[in-house]
């Protein structure tokens, strides 16, 4: 702009000029604004009386000022002003008008300077009209051709400059005011690209943990009764041949079932991608949605788990040596699809947690069904020191309980589990009915 040189000093022009065409248009302006001051000066010093050295010089230093316009507009248009009564410094008024109309001057700062050069000029018009036709050099057409001449040429040489300047002014403004605008709108877009990609990896992230915790219900129940049978089989196979064949079958029917699990979650991943190109990589979120569809189906019943195959899943820890009793309180109903299958991996998780880190202590699983919400528990007591079957060595990753309370909480339930006073260890969860 043009009110203050920091601005364009801060643009890295020379001194204060935004850019260096401006510094030489500006130059230019000046030199030929000194040429004409000088020049009229000379009349100036003869009508002054003074050496035309001094009228040239003093008309040199006055149009030179034009060099200023962009720094002090305010300057440049007083000292037009000042030497209008001389007869010289049109160029200088002319272009220092203009300036100052477009610069971000108050408009009343504005309105005064114009006022004060439309005045000095009228004035001079009128001065030089009487003073030509006095000297004869023009034709005295009437009482109306002073005062016409002198506003018309007022006008000329304030009117023009003052509203190009005006419009150029509120132009750049406006052009500044989009440019703005324009640089908002991309910091905006930016935030919300930088918001949409937060949101994007959080929601890979929880992708992510949903389908570990999907696979690890899947798998992980299954594999830990085979390495139970296994340990079972592996200190009965001399001293008791039958038994050993049944713990044989048992791992055996275990390890299908749990290859029937893997085989239909695989085969739902390479599906859910249906009719994409060799290679091309399957979103998060389709293999979330295929961990699990494929973990909704961990048993042989194609609904999925639920509160119904309980006495199935006791019975298969039963089967691996566990002492476990089932006590069910209330009548016995259907819940939504959601809840009945988070109160199955809940209880199912529980028994796998008492395999790998209990082998061989009596557990109580007891489901209640109540009015609005149904709980279950599943508490053990401490595990025999002298079973030798016991010592199993399951690896544990630390995740179950982790899953147990993300898969309730997410439902609106209430999840606690922590050892108890007797030296076991109990999981109680609390599920909405509907």
């Amino acid at each position: 702009m043009t009110t203050t040189g920091e601005m364009h000093r801060a643009a890295g022009g020379p001194w204060w000029w935004e850019r260096r065409r401006s510094a030489v248009l500006d130059v230019g302006l000046a030199v030929a604004s000194a040429a004409e001051c000088g020049v009229e000066g000379v009349g100036f010093a003869r009508d002054a009386g003074v050496p035309a050295a001094v009228g040239v010089v003093f008309g040199v230093l006055a149009g030179a000022m034009l060099v200023l316009r962009r720094r002090w507009p305010i300057a440049v248009v007083l000292v037009g002003v000042a030497v209008t009564p001389a007869r010289m410094g049109v160029l200088l008024s002319v272009v220092g008008l203009y300036t100052l109309a477009a610069s971000e001057m108050p408009r009343r700062i504005i309105g005064a300077l114009a006022g004060m050069s439309f005045v000095g000029t009228l004035i001079v018009s009128v001065v030089r009209a009487q003073q030509d036709m006095g000297h004869g050099n023009l034709v005295r057409v009437g009482d109306w051709f002073v005062p016409f001449v002198a506003i018309t040429t007022s006008l000329g040489v304030t009117a023009p400059p003052l509203l190009l300047g005006l419009y150029v002014g509120a132009r750049r403004r406006l052009m500044e005011s989009l440019r703005e605008r324009n640089d908002s709108l991309e910091r905006e877009l930016q935030l919300l690209a930088e918001r949409a990609e937060e949101r994007a990896e959080w929601a890979r992230g929880e992708e992510r943990t949903r389908i570990a915790r999907e696979m690890h219900d899947v798998v992980a129940h299954r594999v830990s009764l085979m390495v139970v049978h296994a340990a079972a089989l592996q200190a009965v196979a001399r001293k008791d041949p039958e038994k050993a064949v049944k713990n044989a079958a048992l791992v055996g029917d275990m390890g299908r079932q749990a290859l029937t699990e893997l085989r239909e979650m695989l085969g739902v991943m390479r599906s859910g991608g249906g009719g994409r190109e060799p290679g091309a990589a399957v979103p998060l979120a389709a293999v979330g949605v295929a961990a699990a569809a494929a973990a909704s189906r961990a048993v042989d019943d194609e609904d999925g788990p639920s509160l119904g195959d309980l006495d199935e899943l006791v019975g298969q820890s039963r089967a691996a040596g566990m002492v476990v009793e089932l006590l069910v309180e209330g009548d016995m109903r259907s819940y939504v699809a959601a809840v009945e299958q988070a109160a199955y991996r809940v209880v199912q998780e529980a028994l796998t947690n008492v395999h790998k880190h209990a082998a061989g202590a009596k557990t109580y699983v007891r489901l209640a069904h109540r009015v609005s919400e149904i709980a279950m528990q599943v508490e053990n007591e401490p595990p025999p020191d002298a079973d030798p079957a016991s010592d199993v060595r399951l690896p544990s990753g630390g995740n179950g309980l982790v899953g147990m309370k993300e898969r309730v909480t997410g439902l609106g339930g209430v999840f606690v589990c922590g050892p108890t006073d007797a030296g076991g260890y109990r999981v109680s969860a609390v599920l909405p009915a509907a």
